[in-house]
């Protein structure tokens, strides 16, 4: 048993301390590349600044004969691109794969001074994640890595959300978990085929009008209401996520065309307290970069309430509606965020700032 003391102790000789605290970086969009397609390879240096996170992806969408080439592309990214604003992640493969261990022994030797995050997918438990951690430790050591790498989970299995708290809490190199909802819903044998998204035969069904009679029309028309397959495990993921200080966020959103529906998925998630989603494709990152940032008339709003409670204390009346203690820090948060995104990207700073201005 560990006591807490070591819980905070490099886990090799020569590792960096690990961190206390995740720092809280923008992370609105996790645009997906294969590194080692030389046509979206090229495309990476262009993408530095315009979206919140460039990840490697060396796992699901690699082909087995294309993994080292992708691993090696990798490094030579790494070594290339100035990522400045931008965060470098990449994702391994799963760690019951013949691959896993080159990985990590290649690119934390090679480039962990200039990666992040290690995304880990099908994480089934603490100790996936105490594996990861003392390896991590040993290369970073060897390497002479001072910013201790961190630790992002993916959720695809059943199993893994059982054990979700406890993912949250294996290391403090835990950043955040993401929802994996393709191999998610394989796992749980739930019967859809598309990635992530709602499912037409997920629904309720209004109750049948009454005739003159007082009988039941069940033949007649009934409004329907689609319903979010991934409600349950988003909130959950959220609320361990918050519990732990890591962030949470939805995963992939596969029919890349259908963008109305992309956007109701993110706005979802957004709404729920994930702090950004997977993009696929760049049109992807256009919509999770709107709505993983607040509307300009919710932060004008959130800075009024601020302002008019003052300490904190009581209640106020704003546009005819109570605002107490607890509005503030919902506004709080509203604000701080906003105040994040700001410093990256400068078209919402000005639209922020003019907005503080008119009020």
């Amino acid at each position: 048993m560990r006591t807490a003391k070591d819980f905070f102790a490099p886990l090799a000789v020569g590792a960096p301390a690990p961190l206390r605290e995740i720092p809280a970086r923008p992370s609105r969009a996790i645009h997906f590349f294969d590194p080692g397609n030389e046509k979206m390879a090229a495309k990476v240096p262009a993408m530095v600044g315009t979206v919140d996170v460039l990840l490697g992806n060396l796992e699901d969408a690699v082909k087995a004969e294309n993994k080292e080439q992708a691993r090696a592309g990798l490094v030579r990214i790494g070594h290339e691109v100035d990522f400045g604003p931008t965060q470098f992640w990449t994702r391994i493969n799963s760690l019951d794969s013949p691959w896993v261990l080159d990985d990590l022994t290649t690119l934390i030797p090679a480039i962990g001074d200039k990666l992040d995050v290690i995304m880990v997918p099908k994480v089934q438990g603490a100790e996936d994640i105490h594996y990861i951690d003392r390896i991590l430790a040993q290369l970073e050591a060897k390497a002479g890595i001072t910013k201790p790498l961190q630790v992002h989970a993916i959720l695809e299995t059943a199993r893994g959300v059982a054990n979700i708290e406890e993912i949250c809490a294996a290391s403090p190199r835990m950043q955040g978990l993401s929802l994996g909802p393709a191999d998610l819903a394989a796992d749980r044998r739930m019967k859809t085929t598309r990635v992530g998204g709602g499912h037409p035969g997920y629904l309720v069904r209004q109750d049948p009008e009454r005739g003159a009679d007082g009988v039941p029309l069940y033949d007649g028309e009934r409004t329907i209401f689609q319903q979010d397959l991934w409600h349950y495990t988003i909130a959950r993921m959220v609320d361990a996520c918050a519990m732990h200080g890591i962030y949470p966020y939805y995963g992939p959103f596969g029919d890349i065309k259908d963008t109305v529906a992309c956007e109701d998925q993110f706005r979802n998630a957004f709404l729920l307290g994930c702090v950004g989603a997977w993009s696929l494709h760049p049109v992807q990152i256009k919509i999770a970069n709107k709505v993983f940032s607040p509307s300009v008339e919710d932060v004008a709003h959130a800075r009024r309430v601020i302002a008019a409670m003052g300490d904190g204390t009581g209640a106020v009346m704003l546009d005819g509606k109570m605002e107490d203690d607890a509005s503030v820090k919902q506004c709080q948060v509203m604000v701080q965020l906003a105040e994040e995104l700001a410093a990256i990207d400068p078209d919402l700073k000005a639209r922020y700032d003019t907005i503080e201005l008119e009020d």
